[in-house]
C-alpha cells in the first residue's frame, strides 16, 4: 500500500533532505524510522529536495509498505524513532499512482529576513540578517515582474541538474512585519537555489542598489553571474505542496503552531 505523510523539520540539524555521504539527512532519519515501524526497508520520496539548513513546515512525502498499521500507529511509531528536530504530523493511505514529487501541482516557500541594525541570536538559524534598511514595498513591486512562465537560468545554481530552466512562478510577495521582511513564493517547481538566488537579487533592490528594471534585465539575460548573491539557507522554509483533490491530501495551508515563525509565514 502507498502512504503519504507530512513532516516538519528544523533544517539546521540536517544536511538537507536527500541521502548523501554527510549525515544526518532528513531522508535518512525518516527512512530509518519507517523501517522500524514497518519491519522492512522503506524508501521515502519528497515533494521537494531542501538543502542543508533549509526548514520545512509540511514537507509531503510518500512511501510504500506491506505493513498493516493504523494511521495513528504510523504517526506515533515514526515520531518515536525520529530525532527531536523532525516530526510527522499525519500519515494516510493514498492511491497507488500518487507521487509526492511528480503529482504536485505547486510548491510554496517562505523566506525570513531580520532587518535591524544588530544581528539576531535566538533566530540566527531561522532567518537571514540584513543590517541596512530594506524597502519591502520596492522589493514587492519588482518581484511581480518575475510572475509567469520564464526561463529562470539567471537564478539557478551551477550544480542544478534540471533538464529545463523553464518554471512557472505563480505567486510572489514581500511584506514587512515590524523588523521582519517576509517573502512568500509559489511555483509549479523550483530550480536548485532558485528561491535563495531570487531573494539575494531582491535584497539589492531593497537596499536601493538597483531598480526593478535591473531585475528584469537579469531575468532576460539568463546569466547567473548577473544576479545577486545566494541568500543564506537558514531563512528558507518549505511551506507545503498542492495536489489534485482526488488524491485526498489533507489541507496543509495552515501551518503547524511554531510560535512567532508560524504567525509570520501564514
Amino acid at each position: 500500500m502507498r502512504y503519504a505523510l507530512a513532516i516538519e523539520y528544523d533544517g539546521s540539524s540536517f544536511y538537507g533532505w536527500q541521502r548523501q555521504r554527510q549525515s544526518p539527512t532528513v531522508q535518512e532519519v525518516l527512512e530509518n524510522a519507517l523501517a522500524h515501524v514497518a519491519d522492512h526497508p522503506c524508501q521515502a520520496y519528497a515533494a521537494g529536495r531542501t538543502d542543508t539548513g533549509v526548514h520545512a513546515c509540511a514537507q509531503i512525502v510518500h512511501f510504500d509498505s506491506t505493513a498493516q498499521r493504523s494511521e495513528r500507529s504510523w504517526v506515533l511509531g515514526i515520531n518515536a524513532n525520529l530525532p527531536e528536530a523532525a516530526a510527522v504530523s499525519w500519515v494516510k493511505p493514498v492511491p497507488e499512482d500518487f507521487h509526492a514529487r511528480f503529482s504536485a501541482t505547486s510548491r510554496s516557500y517562505a523566506y525570513r529576513i531580520c532587518n535591524r541594525s544588530t544581528r539576531p541570536v535566538l533566530e540566527r538559524n531561522y532567518s537571514a540578517w540584513c543590517h541596512r534598511p530594506l524597502n519591502a514595498e520596492k522589493m514587492h513591486d519588482a518581484a511581480q515582474g518575475l510572475l509567469g512562465e520564464h526561463n529562470f537560468s539567471s537564478f539557478r545554481a551551477s550544480g542544478c541538474q534540471a533538464k529545463s530552466a523553464v518554471r512557472e512562478l505563480q505567486a510572489i510577495s514581500v511584506e514587512r512585519h515590524s523588523e521582519w521582511v517576509i517573502l512568500k513564493l509559489r511555483a509549479n517547481a523550483f530550480l536548485y537555489h532558485m528561491v535563495r538566488n531570487m531573494v539575494g537579487s531582491l535584497l539589492r533592490i531593497g537596499k536601493e542598489e538597483c531598480d526593478k528594471d535591473w531585475l528584469m534585465q537579469v531575468l532576460m539575460a539568463r546569466d547567473r553571474k548577473l544576479a545577486g548573491v545566494t541568500a543564506p539557507a537558514g531563512g528558507l522554509f518549505f511551506l507545503n505542496a498542492d495536489y489534485p483533490d482526488h488524491f485526498g491530501i489533507p489541507d496543509v495551508s495552515v501551518l503547524p503552531d511554531c510560535g512567532q515563525i508560524s504567525s509570520m509565514l501564514m
